[in-house]
């Protein structure tokens, strides 16, 4: 016996909605502007009844290839290999941004002062399961931007200054873990993720749309 549509978890009536919502956007059954207004409506709805009437009238359903691609392009850039001990970045009274599809080191050190530093990991190929980034921020401003789907723990410590980590701590079990170590003083921080769900979803969207077009 099956559990009744109220008694699952929103969540994962969530994801299987929006899994056949980009399933039948991509092979031409929804327009743009329904895909994405529907899109926000399954993204916002905590009733499970509401989610699955958005998908009452699509024909599609999701099938085996569907499920691959979306495992191969949601899931973060992770290939398991040796990769460098330590990498350094240093900034006084200057500025960089370190960003692309680059390798990560199982160590990533930046120093700033009076300074402005961003890191942005959103392409960055993982090769081991837990990195470390070590900070030293003396007067800056600095970003680290990371994928979704990674798992974030924040352990700096603040003098007169701040680290705002808004990613999920646990995002998910199997995926690579990312600490961030150091001190923060007179200095912000920010910890974030550079894309938003609903424009990764999107983007996903639109690059199986142009495989079937």
């Amino acid at each position: 016996m099956s559990v009744t549509l109220e008694d699952r978890p929103v969540e994962t009536v969530r994801s299987e909605v929006i899994d056949q919502l980009i399933m039948n956007y991509s092979h031409g059954e929804l327009s743009y502007q329904a895909f994405e207004r529907r899109l926000d409506q399954a993204m916002e709805f905590q009733c499970n009844k509401a989610l699955k009437e958005l998908t009452q009238d699509l024909p599609l359903a999701v099938d085996k290839a569907f499920v691959e691609s979306k495992k191969q392009d949601m899931a973060p850039n992770f290939r398991q290999e040796e990769t460098e001990e330590v990498d350094y970045m240093v900034n006084v009274f200057s500025g960089s941004t370190r960003g692309g599809a680059f390798k990560l080191p199982k160590e990533l050190r930046y120093f700033s002062i009076f300074s402005g530093t961003e890191i942005d990991l959103t392409h960055a190929q993982f090769c081991q399961d837990v990195v470390r980034i070590k900070i030293f921020s003396l007067f800056s401003g600095d970003s680290i931007y990371v994928p979704e789907n990674v798992n974030v723990i924040s352990k700096a410590f603040c003098i007169f200054g701040s680290v705002d980590n808004e990613v999920a701590t646990q995002a998910n079990a199997n995926a690579p873990t990312i600490i961030i170590e150091g001190l923060s003083i007179f200095s912000g921080v920010d910890i974030e993720i550079k894309r938003s769900m609903k424009e990764k979803f999107v983007e996903f969207a639109d690059s199986l749309k142009k495989m079937f077009s």
